[in-house]
């Protein structure tokens, strides 16, 4: 990974008010006004105003957060209901900001040093990304806790999964991953060196190679050529794989060979697309009989040694208020699984899951940073013939 610091062209996309440094400071406005006995005042603070909610007058602790584009929305929602309840941290009113900003580029960007982060959180949607920043002595980060999970599966679009006998007959990891062989389904799958789950998908891949092959160089081979058919139709990234979907259920769309009609994706990935599709077709999904690979969202601090005690107290208190009842509800309604993996049955229905499809089963252990360098390297290969 290359080693620089956050380039300003790389700036999080801001989920709710802008960064400190953008700002301009303003001065402190307030208007005393007569109701009852009580004076209101409203308080510009460094140029953000607290929206009315309860009371939450007085000084305030900023928390920046950057989070990966898929959770960002729920901790915003969060944030943003902290606001309107005046919740407060160590006495002092607390105002958290959410940026959206890709695992993969803020990973790159911390694994230089001094990488200076204009924030103190970060939520990337997998423990692989801190590991790798780690693994590479980049900036220190601390992972306190996971705050969500999602398992990753195949979904497909109802007539590729009726053929393939959805939701009656379940598949491998070797299984799923062959449904693209021969010119069979197009599958798609985002960038295993920008995404966690096109890189946990083709672990998963490996792994089960290496249980079915007889020696450790067939294995090899095996999950060589199954890199080489993922490649042919690999995006970017995690945002653009589902823009490869049909846009319509007309016969024009699915037989453009443009669009995929399988891919590797995470449930929360398949609940909002199933969601908010407009006129394209949802998903039904396919989840593996071999241990699913699933994403962890770890809640990390960044750099915490230089943190105020504000900031660190103010970053708890947040933590608290995403794994109280509150807090994960409003993740499951993002689509998101608790940290522990445990289903939702209207979550999973929702996403494209039904029985006896096997969306209760425990995940397998993620793989370790080493496996995944020689995975990412098998995969740089099989993208560059």
């Amino acid at each position: 990974m290359g080693r620089h610091s956050l380039p300003d062209d790389s700036t999080p996309h801001r989920t709710g008010s802008p960064r400190p440094r953008a700002r301009r400071r303003t001065a402190v406005i307030a208007t005393a006004v007569a109701v009852t006995a009580v004076a209101g005042a409203l308080v510009a603070l460094r140029g953000g105003l607290l929206p009315f909610g309860r009371s939450c007058g007085g000084d305030s602790v900023r928390l920046e957060v950057v989070a990966s584009p898929d959770v960002a929305p729920a901790l915003e929602a969060v944030a943003g209901q902290a606001r309107e309840d005046g919740i407060r941290s160590d006495g002092k009113c607390l105002d958290v900001s959410v940026n959206a900003q890709a695992a993969s580029e803020v990973a790159d960007a911390l694994a230089g040093r001094p990488a200076d982060p204009a924030f103190q959180v970060w939520v990337p949607d997998s423990s692989l990304w801190v590991d790798r920043v780690t693994d590479e002595r980049g900036s220190s980060l601390t992972a306190v806790g996971s705050i969500a999970s999602s398992p990753i599966v195949l979904g497909a679009v109802p007539s590729a999964a009726k053929t393939l006998g959805w939701p009656g007959r379940t598949y491998p990891w070797t299984g799923l991953a062959g449904t693209a062989a021969g010119g069979g389904l197009r599958l798609g799958v985002a960038d295993p060196a920008h995404s966690a789950t096109g890189l946990l998908a083709l672990a998963r891949i490996g792994a089960a190679d290496g249980k079915e092959a007889g020696t450790r160089a067939e294995a090899a081979t095996r999950t060589a050529a199954a890199a080489a058919l993922l490649s042919e139709r690999v995006v970017d990234g995690d945002g653009q794989l589902l823009a490869t979907l049909p846009r319509d259920g007309s016969g024009g769309e699915a037989g453009n060979p443009r669009r995929n009609q399988a891919l590797l994706l995470s449930e929360q990935a398949a609940y909002a697309h199933n969601a908010h599709r407009g006129g394209g077709p949802a998903l039904d999904l396919f989840y593996p009989t071999d241990g699913t690979a699933r994403l962890d969202y770890p809640y990390t601090l960044v750099d915490d040694a230089s943190l105020t005690a504000d900031q660190s107290r103010a970053a708890n208190r947040f933590l608290t208020l995403l794994a109280d009842t509150a807090g994960q509800r409003t993740l499951r309604d993002h689509g998101f699984r608790a940290d522990n993996g445990r289903p939702d049955l209207r979550l999973t229905t929702a996403a494209g899951g039904r029985d006896p499809q096997p969306y209760a089963a425990a995940p397998a252990d993620p793989p370790p940073p080493r496996e995944l360098k020689a995975l990412l390297g098998i995969w740089a290969n099989a993208a560059a013939r």
